[in-house]
């Protein structure tokens, strides 16, 4: 039995891979994947994964504006942003708006422990 379902939304499919690679290996169920923040978001919806994993900069919808769009459908969902943008301002912004943890790229190693804590 999986851990957690996750949604993972990134434009990078190299970096949605590897993503999605780690935490299958980690007992983690991967039931929709994005391209793009507005896809994430519909996804979301659709889906309703434990757990939301979102690039800050993707096209059509920012991971910051999709974060808030989640939030309005889920108040309680859980979601890491995962990006390689990691300015101390947008990690704050991140934090405020309600995302659970800021994973800066490439230490995606560190997603595991994140998601981890956030399954306990």
């Amino acid at each position: 039995m999986p851990k957690a379902t996750v949604l993972i939304a990134d434009d990078s499919m190299f970096m949605r891979n590897l993503i999605k690679d780690l935490l299958s290996r980690h007992g983690y169920q991967i039931i929709a994947e994005a391209s793009d923040g507005y896809n994430a978001v519909a996804l979301y919806e659709e889906k309703r994964p434990d757990i939301a994993i979102l690039d800050l900069i993707m096209p059509k919808m920012n991971g910051l504006h999709a974060l808030k769009q989640i939030l309005l459908i889920d108040p309680n969902a859980k979601v890491i942003m995962c990006s390689s943008m990691g300015q101390k301002y947008l990690t704050i912004e991140a934090l405020q708006i309600g995302a659970k943890d800021f994973i800066v790229k490439p230490y995606i190693n560190e997603l595991v422990l994140s998601l981890n804590k956030l399954c306990s």
